[in-house]
């Protein structure tokens, strides 16, 4: 009798009645055609239950800096000069940023431009606030959306963790309600912003008809390196502001809304190489000056990572020919070893239409266009990019996928690759489905000069 109770509790209603049915027939004389028709109704009331919930990408909005914000290579270079590096310093610093691929557009807060530079922890949390509240207001109001609705809010920013946290802040400022499930990730490098998709997708599967709110960004003004370790140096080029305010949800009145459904989610961390763990590594140098080192081995580790993630994600979404294609060439590699082959690359524009590659760098972009034998047009919204942008971090995703919408190119149908990289070291990847035609004429940060791209990028001999 316990047991007849337990299961009574624990299963829903409806399919409790339907074992009650199923009861009462096994006790009549019936066909065989009835019994199999009342398994069938089980087994559909189950999967009704149990199955996962669809996350869908309403709408994001991308931090665009104001004009003034731009640091052209001279005043770039003005500024390493007046911080006292030494000429061999400065001289690779130019180097490092003539090659970088990223242009005169790119922005640095205001705090940077002071000379010297302004890293107060009050100059950090005034980018913070100058970026998320800008996207988070304009995303809200742009759908109309009442703070108060929404459920669950991740962000992440990497280098700047203060208490109360970013996400207490964003609580604060636009007056969420006091049971919102909140959190914050700081540490997790460039690729925090899928980590924070992926939590927020596990969060929207265990809750039903909620709303998530995912902010993504990298407070560069703290973290500028003032002394003459080469590889710490990197980071001073690379890194500009940025940052994104995504809405997703699982409400179905939202599909006919939303712009995206996520498909998949691939994470990979190879932290237990060592040569992986330390390729990306914040640490002090022989003079106490704090940084993030960028090793030599840092365009080996992520392509091993992506080669590691692809494992998993190929399976999921390439075509059975491309897979027989690779099995095939990984077994006759393995049995005839002295006649080996390269393994063959799968074609993975059979599984997906655009490409968002995390702008990292021009090596970064380059690696991973040979490793998947893709085309200039392919990796041109990570280029260009990179290129008017520079590298915001967690953020670079979804400026490269506003791109494509702004180009008119992202179709109903179509499926978005994004993969990003980050310390640790982590390779994540995730595919989104678009539910509509994207409406070129619609304002992104792109629209003002999306006529001008794509352009040539300055190559130097090295």
């Amino acid at each position: 009798m316990l047991t007849f109770k337990l299961v009574t509790m624990t299963i829903p209603q409806s399919i409790y009645h339907s074992f009650c049915n199923l009861s009462l027939i096994s006790k009549c004389s019936i066909s065989t055609t009835q019994s199999l028709a009342v398994i069938a109704l089980i087994l559909i009331l189950l999967y009704l239950c149990f199955r996962p919930q669809t996350v869908y990408l309403i709408d994001y909005v991308c931090y665009m800096p104001p004009d003034h914000l731009r640091i052209p290579y001279s005043h770039m270079v003005e500024h390493f000069e007046l911080c006292n590096f030494d000429k061999e310093t400065l001289d690779f610093e130019t180097k490092v940023l003539e090659r970088s691929g990223i242009g005169v557009e790119a922005c640095m807060p205001e705090s940077v431009h002071e000379l010297p530079p302004n890293d107060s922890m009050k100059s950090a949390q005034a980018e913070v606030e100058l970026v998320l509240f800008k996207v988070v207001k304009d995303l809200l109001s742009k759908h109309k959306v009442n703070p108060k609705s929404i459920d669950i809010l991740v962000s992440n920013c990497s280098l700047f963790c203060p208490t109360p946290s970013i996400a207490s802040m964003i609580i604060n400022k636009f007056g969420f309600r006091s049971n919102i499930k909140s959190v914050n990730l700081s540490g997790m490098g460039c690729s925090a912003g899928l980590l924070s998709i992926d939590l927020a997708k596990d969060q929207l599967r265990v809750h039903n008809n909620s709303l998530a709110l995912v902010l993504s960004m990298e407070a560069v003004a703290p973290n500028g390196y003032r002394g003459n370790d080469k590889s710490m140096l990197i980071a001073n080029v690379l890194f500009r502001m940025g940052g994104v305010a995504i809405l997703l949800s699982n409400r179905k009145q939202d599909k006919l809304v939303a712009k995206y459904k996520l498909q998949h989610l691939v994470r990979t961390h190879t932290g237990s190489n060592d040569q992986a763990y330390k390729s990306v590594y914040q640490e002090s140098d022989e003079n106490e000056m704090v940084g993030v080192s960028l090793s030599r081995s840092l365009l080996t580790v992520a392509a091993s990572a992506l080669r590691t993630n692809i494992t998993t994600l190929g399976p999921l979404v390439l075509p059975y020919s491309e897979q027989l294609c690779f099995g095939w060439s990984v077994i006759c590699n393995k049995i005839w070893p002295r006649g080996r082959k390269e393994i063959y690359v799968p074609n993975f524009k059979k599984a997906f239409e655009h490409f968002c590659i995390h702008a990292g760098g021009k090596s970064v972009i380059d690696v991973i266009e040979e490793s998947l034998k893709l085309q200039k047009k392919d990796v041109e919204a990570s280029r260009m990019t990179l290129y008017r942008f520079g590298n915001t971090s967690s953020s670079s995703l979804w400026y490269e996928l506003c791109y494509l919408e702004a180009k008119g190119r992202v179709k109903k149908g179509d499926r978005v690759w994004q993969i990003a990289f980050g310390s640790g070291f982590k390779c994540n990847s995730a595919v989104w489905k678009c539910l509509s035609d994207t409406d070129p004429n619609i304002r992104n940060v792109w629209s003002d000069r999306i006529h001008l791209y794509p352009v040539e990028i300055p190559v130097f001999d090295c």
